[in-house]
């Protein structure tokens, strides 16, 4: 599902949810629900501030619910590839406890910010990601592409982080599976 909650920037909202149901379908995730939530620079600057401690405005930040206490990951083939997942979902596991332990009534609090009762409540439910027009626009301009593929990346940067992936803290997972994504999804 797809929110618009800021008005500064016109988005087209349904190229946007049918590009996360790609993302959803590339990464075998059709059975778990996720929230995007276009907000403004304002908002986004207030939850960074609240959640990561870092001021001003960013262009996206993922908010994980917690499911039955298991990251939902892609299926892999490679028995290889799933022994390197099962030791990174151990990591991300106590990392996850840790950020229970000290952050549970900052992750409950997110959610007012959106307003919205649709959020899910479900083990079967991902997470909410928030991400910024104004800010998106600015990096598109930037780069040199297209809003539209500027908020794509966003989706898909932000789904990788709600099963799990944490570009600060691997040694180039994340980067490795976003760039091959971004090119099976022609991203660019």
């Amino acid at each position: 599902m797809v929110i618009n909650r800021q008005r500064r920037v016109r988005v087209a909202l349904r190229p946007l949810e049918q590009f996360v149901d790609r993302v959803q379908r590339a990464l075998r995730l059709r059975e778990y629900e996720l929230t995007v939530c276009l907000v403004s620079d304002a908002v986004i600057g207030r939850l960074n501030r609240s959640y990561l401690g870092k001021r001003g405005p960013t262009d996206v930040l993922s908010f994980p619910a917690e499911c039955n206490g298991a990251t939902p990951r892609p299926r892999e083939n490679n028995s290889t590839q799933r022994a390197q997942r099962a030791q990174r979902a151990q990591r991300t596991q106590r990392t996850q406890r840790t950020q229970r332990t000290h952050g549970t009534q900052r992750n409950r609090n997110h959610r007012e910010e959106f307003s919205s009762a649709s959020f899910g409540r479900s083990s079967s439910y991902l997470g909410d990601i928030a991400i910024s027009p104004e800010t998106a626009r600015r990096s598109a301009r930037r780069f040199s592409h297209p809003l539209p593929q500027e908020l794509r990346m966003l989706v898909l940067h932000g789904v990788l982080h709600l099963i799990g992936y944490d570009h600060e803290t691997d040694r180039g997972e994340m980067d490795l599976l976003e760039r091959r994504l971004r090119r099976r999804l022609r991203l660019g």
